[in-house]
């Protein structure tokens, strides 16, 4: 997670759970003992699901960020009496033993547990680390977690427009890397999707970070779209680094409200209208005026015909800073993300997920509680403000099973 306007070096890679048990769903009050069910053919699966990759058949994926290391999903869905459709988590690539072994343990939970897995890999040594033994390593572990009945939704190398990830600013060895590991994954693990997922392009090009395009080289005349001779405000933050329609099935980015004036810190409401300006690219407010930012949404949900996903969304507030009520504060960006009229203004859109973590941010050299549903009283608001539209684990009906628990 990093706000798109500043460089912060947070570095996560996100395992993105859908909540499927896609064709293979654990009846209704089955024991958690219960023997897991026999593997699946999800090359014959996969060619019965309708038009895109895991794309719900109407609605919204309704999907969370958990702290792996603190949570898990039965315990989540306890609280919040749910199944999500998607769970998110973070990894290192190349995947050693110690990291393989942590997904491993993940995708077991949602085995039992149901649910989609987004995955966001981070090639934190590079793109160069990214070689074919590597990419078949990651095609051939994806494809044994679909077998076991977990579709996958990759995101690799996020935030590729940034300037703090080793990977970033590098479009011409970014697209060609994205598109070998999508070729590979669409053609040995039929139940994963690739997501594509820039930054939000408010203060692209994120001037001070370690890895900014230098002066002269290939990438600088690539992101040098408007042929100035100089990599600005001006230029566009997204479309050097797409790597094109027949590798991408998914787009889309993280929104947050991080505050409302820079350095952050602060615990402030977020402006009306704030989530879906900085979707569309129309956000004029307390940050500045990002009206030159492309409109995301229309240029490549509507363009592409692609399905639209807010990877991770939440509202920033410090517990030591005082200020806004925390209830206040975060009812304010839930009613916004979730407001009644959201699949119609945005039909594409077809993943939201909530980051529930509540951690240190070295950005604000602060603890930040992002989360909604450890408070009972914030909790209960939450559920109850969660509209009809979202689609939930149970909602799942891929392979002509429904994925009931």
């Amino acid at each position: 997670m990093l706000f798109s306007r500043f460089f912060m070096g947070a570095s996560v890679v996100t395992v993105v759970a859908t909540a499927l048990v896609a064709c293979n769903p654990v009846e209704k009050n089955q024991a958690s003992t219960a023997p897991t069910p026999e593997p699946v053919n999800f090359v014959n699966c996969y060619a019965s699901l309708h038009g895109e990759r895991l794309v719900p058949a109407s609605g919204v994926w309704f999907g969370v960020n958990l702290d792996f290391a603190k949570d898990s999903p039965t315990r989540y869905s306890e609280r919040l009496r749910r199944h999500p459709a998607v769970y998110t988590t973070f990894s290192p690539v190349p995947i050693d033993s110690v990291n393989g072994g942590f997904l491993d343990q993940k995708v077991a939970m949602l085995v039992q547990s149901g649910g989609m897995l987004l995955l966001t890999l981070e090639p934190r040594a590079g793109l160069d680390s990214i070689t074919p033994a590597v990419i078949d390593s990651v095609a051939a572990r994806l494809a044994g977690y679909n077998a076991r009945g977990v579709m996958v939704l990759l995101r690799f190398a996020h935030e590729m427009n940034g300037s703090w990830y080793a990977w970033d600013q590098q479009p011409v060895k970014y697209i060609a890397t994205f598109r070998r590991v999508a070729d590979a994954v669409h053609r040995e693990a039929p139940g994963t999707a690739m997501l594509w997922a820039p930054n939000y392009g408010g203060g692209y090009p994120f001037r001070g970070g370690k890895f900014q395009a230098r002066p002269g080289s290939a990438d600088m005349k690539a992101l040098d779209t408007d042929g100035d001779g100089e990599l600005t405000a001006k230029d566009d933050p997204y479309a050097p680094y797409f790597p094109g329609n027949d590798w991408v099935d998914w787009v889309g980015m993280s929104i947050y409200h991080w505050g409302s004036v820079y350095p952050w810190g602060s615990n402030d409401l977020p402006e009306p209208g704030k989530f879906a300006q900085m979707l569309e690219g129309d956000y004029h407010g307390s940050v500045g005026d990002e009206r030159s930012v492309p409109n995301f949404y229309r240029d490549y949900g509507e363009r592409w015909n692609k399905p639209v996903g807010v990877f991770e969304t939440a509202a920033f507030y410090a517990p030591a800073s005082g200020g806004t009520d925390q209830m206040a504060l975060k009812s304010s960006w839930w009613q916004q993300v979730y407001a009644y009229d959201i699949p119609k203004r945005f039909p594409r859109l077809k993943m939201i997920n909530w980051f529930e973590w509540d951690k240190y941010e070295v950005e604000v050299n602060a603890r930040v509680d992002w989360g909604v549903t450890i408070d009972p009283q914030m909790r209960e608001a939450y559920r109850k403000a969660l509209p009809d539209w979202l689609r939930f684990a149970e909602d799942v009906d891929f392979c002509g099973v429904d994925g009931r628990y």
